[in-house]
């Protein structure tokens, strides 16, 4: 241990003396800078984050530190100056490494007279700043001290109270200003403001107003420590800037070409319809698409949510490759508005071609190749048509039963309206337009030295968001149904082995249909922000009314079927809950949780195969073999088939540290937990069934791994073992004792090697 330990020392001081020998004379490597603020009567708190923010200003940066050591830097000098543009030591140099920050690049004054600036714009109008600079051998670096006196507060804000209409409009905004009596003065805070009422008055018809117009003045005379802001409209204001806009004619051109950026037209290309003029002589949209997504009228009064809301539905739409819009003071009507839209649609059909990498938790991996023809204007009403043709394989690469590969070949149309197609009027005011799809498949899998599986489906509903973080989908009716074929004596001798019916509900003849509803929340799109979430939770009903009708009970021997084949009727609820925490630039704590439960009743005393969970493999707990958990503490210990276990509740944790090690390599440290259990007690599978015990039937795992990003997928590789094993007998059931890396009869028993493709969550 101690040697390992002054190997390390060695290791760093290494790193840390290559990083400096090769600067050249008189130059110093740049180490940072630290701010201290000084200010007895600030409290600690206070002071350490206007610290931190005054840290933020300084420029230039100094190389980036991993553990105390500059590894991109080592890495620089490591390689050298390169000979050829190219090449490994060019790469080396370029994309790992980073050149070193001087101290020669600072300039001290300029960073003091950037922390008096921001000192003063957040309300510290007596600020002094001062620098100095410290060297240690060949390198150096910069200290700043601040003293910020007392921060000057807002007393009043005064908003205008002369009788203009502008002037009006700007005080009934006064209510929601970000601007508080008591608050420190910031100058940021007051740009927000002006952008804020500008927003506002653009709410009102303003439509030549902005930000710059509107002027804050501030009084540092009014009290000790104190200023009055007081918003005043700028006198050199233009007068059409103080008026309120309505739209008069609203002009459509559905054709629009952007290489001639010229709009000519005859009179009989003019269509009239409701309040749009259409310019569009080949027909190409039935004048109600426009209807549905513009959502100005004439007279209206202008506002800018309308005015963007009419743009992004256009380009949501997916039927227009650009979209233009222009408003122009209108010849007939004053204080008005005519609105133009030119659009670009995309081609109107087109054929797409995909050749695809793809791994799942079952740890297979393979590749597909997809055709995708596609009509984007099917009916005139901006349909989108599309019929997709599939064929793929799948290759264990890893388990105890290679060589089951499986083939796919299928096809599936799609017909998506750009709108609710209902028995009556549906009105979404979201920037994005809602659709209703309808769709029908086929597939044939074909499992080698085991069966096939022809598979149908057919579904019909609704799909909407509500912004860009909450959408929603509503299948008023999916059907599946699935048969099987080509099962082979291999596979019905494991039949007949297998005491728990498992192997024989996989070639079951299944026939699914009921609506099904799910609902998605996320905000990861926002990079910036610390805590980001996703959710996703579905519900999906089958046979419920069905079942209602028939008076099925399987229970008193009442099973209905539909062509020769009992109906399902069961009742799937799955909550997939994931936060993600920002811990730097290139480091994230991903963490999830995952609850589902189902119930089988009236026509169906258990869940369909296709429907039932699954816990294990490369996307869920990576230290077991995919569907090789549970369910409970019970193991089939009997066969030597593929482990293909189902249940009908599922509990799953999963948290994982990320961080990029350096170009496009990432590194991962994770940990994982969950089971899956039956919801009725099975004499052929004890322990299987959910109890209050259940957190002490948890399945635990660990491990590392990489990540490759290469922007178009990231190739992810795990190396993971179990810490917990719920299948043993109880205080058996850790197995911390037993790790032994250097055992190759417990590394081939339980370290588990992952090949994915994707990040597991």
């Amino acid at each position: 241990m101690k040697s390992k330990l002054l190997y390390i020392v060695l290791l760093a001081l290494a790193c840390s003396c290559s990083n400096t020998k090769y600067l050249t004379k008189g130059d110093l490597l740049y180490t940072g800078g630290t701010v201290k603020v000084e200010d007895s009567l600030m409290e600690r708190k206070q002071r350490k984050a206007l610290e931190k923010e005054f840290k933020a200003l300084l420029r230039p940066r100094p190389n980036k530190k991993i553990l105390g050591l500059r590894p991109k830097l080592y890495f620089y000098n490591l390689a050298g100056e390169p000979k050829k543009d190219k090449g490994f030591r060019h790469w080396l140099r370029t994309k790992v490494g980073e050149p070193p920050v001087l101290f020669s690049q600072v300039d001290l004054q300029y960073n003091a007279d950037v922390l008096q600036s921001y000192a003063e714009n957040r309300g510290y109008f007596k600020a002094r700043t001062a620098s100095d600079s410290t060297r240690r051998g060949k390198r150096a670096s910069a200290e700043y001290v601040v003293r910020p006196g007392k921060q000057y507060k807002i007393r009043n804000v005064i908003f205008p109270d002369d009788s203009s209409q502008l002037s009006r409009a700007i005080a009934r905004t006064q209510r929601r200003s970000v601007l508080k009596p008591g608050d420190g003065y910031d100058l940021a805070l007051i740009k927000t403001e002006r952008e804020r009422i500008d927003a506002r008055l653009k709410e009102k018809g303003f439509y030549f107003f902005n930000p710059d117009y509107l002027l804050i003045k501030v009084d540092s005379t009014v009290g000790k420590y104190e200023v009055d802001l007081r918003l005043t409209v700028k006198p050199e204001t233009p007068a059409r800037a103080k008026e309120i806009y309505s739209i008069n004619k609203i002009t459509v051109f559905p054709n629009y070409s952007i290489k001639t950026d010229t709009v000519t037209y005859r009179k009989d290309h003019v269509i009239q319809h409701n309040d749009f003029t259409i310019i569009d002589s080949a027909q190409t949209y039935n004048p109600r698409v426009f209807d549905r997504t513009l959502l100005f009228q004439r007279g209206d009064t202008y506002n800018r949510k309308d005015h963007n809301l009419s743009l992004n539905r256009l380009i949501n739409m997916g039927t227009f490759k650009f979209v233009k819009n222009e408003f122009k003071v209108s010849d007939s009507v004053r204080n008005a508005l005519d609105a133009y839209y030119y659009l670009t649609p995309l081609p109107k059909k087109s054929i797409r071609v995909e050749l695809l990498g793809k791994t799942n938790s079952a740890n297979y991996t393979g590749s597909e190749l997809n055709i995708n023809w596609s009509h984007r204007n099917a009916f005139r009403s901006a349909e989108l048509l599309s019929i997709a043709a599939f064929g793929g394989m799948e290759f264990q690469v890893s388990g105890q039963n290679k060589g089951y590969n499986v083939y796919r070949v299928g096809s599936e149309a799609n017909l998506i309206w750009p709108r609710f197609i209902t028995p009556f009027r549906v009105h979404s005011a979201s920037e994005f337009v809602p659709r209703t799809k309808l769709t029908l498949g086929y597939e044939f899998q074909k499992r080698i030295k085991l069966y096939a599986l022809n598979s149908f489906k057919a579904s019909f509903g609704y799909l909407w968001k509500e912004d860009i973080r909450k959408e929603h989908e509503f299948n008023v009716t999916q059907i599946n149904f699935v048969s099987p074929n080509g099962v082979t004596d291999l596979y019905r001798e494991q039949i007949a082995q297998d005491q728990t019916g498992t192997l024989a509900k996989v070639i079951e003849k299944q026939l699914i249909f009921g609506p099904n509803y799910s609902y998605t929340f996320t905000n990861t799109m926002r990079k910036r922000k610390r805590n980001t979430f996703y959710y996703k939770g579905s519900l999906d009903v089958a046979g419920t009314l069905a079942g209602l009708l028939s008076g099925a009970n399987v229970k008193q021997g009442d099973t209905t079927k539909v062509f020769d084949v009992a109906f399902s009727q069961f009742a799937k609820m799955e909550h997939d809950f994931r936060h993600y925490v920002r811990l730097g630039d290139n480091a994230q704590l991903a963490s999830r949780i995952i609850v589902g439960v189902g119930y089988p009743y009236g026509n169906s005393s258990e869940l369909p195969f296709i429907k039932q969970f699954f816990i294990g493999g490369t996307n869920s707990i990576r230290a077991f073999r995919a569907r090789s958990i549970g369910p409970g503490t019970w193991k089939d210990t009997t066969s030597t088939f593929l482990p293909d276990e189902s249940a009908d509740l599922k509990l799953e944790f999963n948290t994982e540290l990320r961080g990029r090690l350096f170009s496009i390599v990432h590194g991962a440290v994770f940990v994982d937990a969950g089971n899956i259990w039956l919801m009725n007690k099975n004499p052929n599978k004890p322990g299987a069934e959910f109890s209050g015990k259940f957190l002490n039937q948890l399945a635990v795992g660990t491990g590392v791994g990489l990540r490759f990003d290469l922007s178009f997928l990231v190739l992810r590789t795990d190396l993971a073992f179990p810490l917990r094993k719920p299948y043993l007998p109880d205080g058996e059931q850790w197995v911390l004792d037993d790790i032994n890396l250097g055992s190759g009869s417990w590394r081939k028993e339980n370290l588990v090697f992952n090949l994915a493709i994707g990040y597991p969550f």
